[in-house]
């Protein structure tokens, strides 16, 4: 083991260096002074950011996806953590299907799921609206809540629930001095892991957005195929900023 150490070391340096690489490469051009996408050759700029911030359209955007991403994160959330309780705790009829059910959308492709939902919302007459996207995103991004929130509760012990149902603690009292505060880690863990997928979903909201509720990761994507500058660094680069924050 201690022999191939330095080994294993050097390995993971190279899948360490090879993800990280070009995400600073695309740190590096957001500062270009260029108009291409290239490396700065005569010295930095801001030139790009402050192209981002005049474009109302990106702008809206991302308070789009800000609002979004939280509120169905959230939900997500509220719905996985019974869910989570519910599969580790009991035994009832279903207990399998309906645990292979929430976490499903992790195996099907966003891209069948937003055909699937654009279709739905087509016969539904609810196609663009604010509150189907967000609850489209709810569908994808709770099994990322559920899968952490049920390993927290599988790891607790139960003992000091029994001790406080022993001393008269109420369901509700009890959910929230004791299973809660065990579980907390997880529950945190897991919104946010929904809230930057959230965020970061491209491939579903193409299909389900409309110009009203676009969110950043489709504006930007509209805007590549139309042209193709560094200020798509730049925006990149304030997201790249965004997610390391919400992750510190």
């Amino acid at each position: 083991m201690s022999r191939n150490g330095p080994l294993a070391l050097g390995f993971h340096g190279l899948v360490v260096v090879f993800m990280m690489a070009p995400l600073v490469v695309v740190c590096l051009v957001a500062f270009t002074p260029e108009n291409t996408l290239s490396l700065p050759t005569s010295g930095f700029s801001l030139r790009w950011f402050r192209a981002v911030f005049e474009r109302a359209d990106f702008i809206q955007a991302f308070y789009n996806s800000l609002i979004l991403a939280f509120t169905a994160a959230t939900l997500a959330t509220l719905i996985a953590v019974p869910a989570a309780l519910a599969i580790s705790r009991y035994q009832f009829p279903g207990r399998n299907f309906f645990s292979a059910l929430f976490l499903s959308p992790i195996i099907i492709p966003h891209l069948v799921l937003g055909v699937a939902m654009l279709r739905l919302f087509a016969l539904m007459g609810v196609n663009g609206s604010f509150t189907w996207l967000m609850l489209a995103h709810v569908v994808i991004i709770t099994p990322y809540v559920l899968r952490l929130v049920l390993a927290a509760a599988i790891g607790i012990d139960r003992s000091a629930e029994q001790a406080a149902e022993s001393l008269g603690a109420g369901r509700f009292t009890l959910f929230r001095l004791v299973t809660l505060p065990m579980i907390l880690p997880g529950v945190a863990g897991g919104w946010l892991l929904a809230f930057i997928n959230s965020f970061d979903e491209v491939t579903l909201s193409i299909f389900v957005s409309s110009p009203a509720t676009q969110t950043l990761p489709v504006r930007m994507y509209v805007y590549a195929t139309e042209s193709i500058d560094p200020m798509m660094a730049a925006v990149s680069a304030l997201v790249i900023a965004l997610t390391a924050a919400a992750m510190i």
